[in-house]
């Protein structure tokens, strides 16, 4: 009877034992580790692409508005010409629509290749405080990828430290070309013009970009991105400088995502649970 009770007592105790280890390599499988291509710079280098291709299609209507034509959207040499052609017309209801249209194979100033129109409707005066503008695109690509979709623009005036700034609604569409899907968002944000709104140079424009969207990616997940700390996005930098976000999963888990304190560079920290991790856009 003692060897029987010992033996029992001895299987409780493995059980109690396996179950702590498979619980605990649970925890750890779902907390804290680098569990598939969506965290180890996955979302993190879709949210890049959306956030500068949306702010820069409405850094491009604001020059478009302003100069009428395609001069701030040029290539850097004079031999191409101009990427863009700017139209402007009158519809039925009284509304301006503006027509950004580039030339097919042409690269911009910025260095990438566009072709298609992008489409801009608004009433009043364009840079008016409390003027909305309506964005949609017309077979727009960006180095070989679909952007469609639409988004309105709201000029908010001036915040407390005198800085023009926007709220925009966006719902877009990135294609990212045959096979490979494409990447859904959609949300709010708001735009503050940070450096660059009083000179007519489009290379010295920086901007601060907070709100909430949601981004499916390629693969059908679905993360939510909420701005903790401003982005910051300048003309002449291909990522995400600096700022925080909040990246709500699929399955509820929260991450923390970093893009820096103001370099430009393709790296980012990315903490699940107790650990961070060094991650490299793409």
């Amino acid at each position: 009877m003692r060897k029987s009770r010992l033996l029992l007592s001895l299987s409780a105790t493995a059980i109690t034992v396996a179950l702590f280890v498979f619980t605990a390599a649970c925890h750890k499988k779902a907390d804290d580790s680098l569990t598939n291509a969506d965290d180890n710079g996955g979302y993190a280098s879709d949210n890049v692409k959306m956030e500068q291709n949306s702010n820069d299609v409405v850094s491009m209507a604001d020059v478009a508005a302003a100069t009428n034509s395609g001069s701030g959207l040029r290539t850097t040499g004079t031999t191409l010409g101009g990427c863009a052609t700017v139209t402007r017309s009158v519809t039925g209801g009284g509304d301006s629509l503006l027509t950004i249209t580039f030339t097919a194979g042409c690269t911009c100033a910025d260095g990438k290749i566009r072709s298609g129109s992008i489409v801009v409707q608004y009433s009043g005066r364009y840079k008016d405080s409390g003027s909305t503008h309506t964005i949609t695109y017309d077979n727009y690509f960006v180095n070989g990828n679909q952007l469609s979709g639409i988004k309105t623009v709201t000029n908010m005036g001036t915040n407390s430290s005198g800085q023009v700034y926007y709220t925009v609604n966006v719902n877009d569409t990135l294609n990212l070309g045959t096979g490979n899907g494409e990447v859904v968002w959609s949300g709010t944000r708001t735009r503050t013009w940070l450096t660059g709104y009083s000179t007519s140079d489009r290379t010295d424009d920086s901007y601060l970009i907070s709100g909430t969207t949601t981004l499916t990616r390629a693969n059908g997940n679905k993360f939510v991105m909420q701005i903790t700390t401003p982005l910051q996005i300048a003309y002449n930098c291909a990522w995400i400088e600096a700022g925080v976000v909040s990246v709500t999963g699929p399955l509820g888990g929260v991450r923390t995502l970093n893009y820096g304190n103001g370099n430009c560079d393709s790296e980012a920290e990315l903490t699940i649970g107790s650990h961070t991790y060094n991650i490299t856009l793409k």
